[in-house]
């Protein structure tokens, strides 16, 4: 008797055992297949990583104070001593554009999640309850998307003052109307499917049904959207830096470094320009390039293109 409990036992590890394996192969077979059929988009990932590694460890990373001034290093060109040179006030590029990543990548998530977050759910409900509310909502949001994303930035970063959490609610604001109508979309497909319909029947709530089935069924394209406007974000917050409404000194931020030297200083030191500029561009760059994979990946539309 104890001979058969032992041996229905390990076979409980057994089949627990398997249970954990098959999901972590399951994963990493699909990493692979999205790393070997879309390339560019793996690529596109790796630099989000490595710009997330980058704002993790900046302070692991830095060679000097990014706010420390250092008056007898003025302008100097890059080498041994500070490695991508030095700005107008000595203060280190390098260390400045590590820092740099981590106020990026802040701002470009949290505005991107807290406007996808709104806008998903006003989508969400507009599209299940429909009628008039669904008319009105959208009228409202025709309004919001009728401004270009910078320009409306632009308005809510003057209205609010230059500080972190302003930026991120000026840019928050204009993805709100583009989330709304992506889940929108999603909505009205969903909710005449046969389950809602036979959930609508045996007495579900509607909040429970918006929420709890079609809710998660959305999360395809609300993955999809979060990484398109991921760099969107970032784009718009060095543009609303540069402009002097984004994040006030003496923080680093990658546009605020160049709306300092771009004009003055370009032609004397362009190291001040290159670096920053080239911080950007592979952001967005990488941004993007894994935003486009994961909508050919989990658009069915487009899987078999």
């Amino acid at each position: 008797m104890a001979d058969r409990e032992r041996a229905v036992a390990a076979e409980g590890i057994e089949l627990v055992a398997i249970r954990r394996v098959v999901p972590t192969r399951s994963a990493l077979g699909g990493l692979g297949r999205f790393i070997r059929k879309k390339p560019l988009g793996a690529a596109g990932g790796v630099l989000m990583l490595l710009m997330a590694l980058t704002a993790i460890g900046a302070d692991l990373l830095q060679t000097h104070d990014p706010i420390r001034t250092h008056t007898a290093f003025t302008l100097a060109p890059p080498g041994a001593e500070f490695w991508l040179g030095t700005d107008h006030l000595g203060r280190d590029i390098w260390s400045r554009i590590v820092h740099g990543a981590r106020i990026s990548l802040i701002v470009g998530l949290a505005s991107t999640l807290l406007g996808a977050v709104l806008g998903g759910v006003i989508g969400l409900l507009s599209g299940y309850v429909g009628g008039t509310t669904d008319l009105v909502t959208q009228r409202l949001l025709d309004i919001l998307q009728g401004l270009p994303l910078l320009v409306l930035a632009l308005v809510m970063a003057a209205a609010l003052g230059p500080s972190l959490p302003n930026v991120i609610v000026a840019i928050s604001v204009p993805i709100i109307p583009r989330a709304a109508r992506v889940i929108r979309a999603s909505t009205l497909a969903i909710r005449e499917l046969a389950y809602v319909e036979a959930a609508r029947a045996v007495g579900v709530s509607h909040l429970r049904i918006a929420f709890r089935h079609i809710m998660p069924n959305t999360m395809g394209p609300f993955i999809v959207l979060i990484t398109a406007q991921l760099g969107s974000a970032i784009l718009v917050e060095a543009a609303l830096s540069f402009l002097g409404l984004g994040i006030p000194e003496p923080y680093p931020s990658w546009g605020r470094m160049l709306s300092i030297s771009a004009a003055e200083f370009a032609q004397r030191a362009p190291w001040l320009v290159l670096f920053p500029g080239a911080a950007i561009s592979l952001a967005v760059f990488g941004a993007n390039l894994l935003g486009d994979a994961l909508r050919d990946t989990l658009d069915p539309r487009l899987r078999g293109a």
